[in-house]
């Protein structure tokens, strides 16, 4: 890790530290209001994750993370990928197949991207995930992109 990526994830821990020790109590609002989401699913064993930011907060965070993340879901095939993931770890092959018409060098392009903004992990095992920790956030972003583009209309 370059120490400009070291110095971004800083900034990024310590504005959340910030934004916590601020954030209202349980219940209650900031002056702004407060943004939250959360959700509770069975796609590869049960994972539940809620979250609640006052709104002056969520807009003081640095956007550093959050460009590497949209930027990272920016791509069709990347996309793809995490959306195969969302069901169950893979190997690269199995993406390979799963997404068509990428050869296993993109496709460790493709992840390379992935795992550098957090979305993707690899297990150890020669199989690729999205880790835990994220597969709610990610099916947020993947809802939210949806409403934003019209399709829940």
């Amino acid at each position: 890790m370059t120490t400009e990526e070291l110095a971004a994830r800083l900034a990024e821990l310590e504005a959340r530290v910030a934004a916590l020790e601020g954030a209202p109590a349980p219940g209650g609002a900031g002056d702004a209001g407060t943004v939250t989401y959360g959700g509770q699913v069975r796609l590869h064993g049960e994972v539940a994750w809620e979250i609640g930011y006052d709104a002056d907060a969520v807009l003081g965070l640095p956007p550093a993370a959050g460009v590497r993340v949209l930027a990272a879901l920016g791509h069709a095939v990347r996309l793809e990928v995490v959306r195969h993931l969302l069901r169950g770890p893979a190997s690269v092959a199995e993406l390979v197949e799963a997404v068509g018409g990428s050869s296993s060098g993109q496709l460790y392009h493709h992840l390379t991207t992935l795992t550098g903004a957090g979305v993707v992990e690899a297990d150890g095992g020669g199989r690729y995930r999205v880790p835990a920790t994220g597969v709610v956030p990610v099916l947020v972003l993947l809802l939210a992109s949806a409403d934003l583009g019209g399709v829940l209309r």
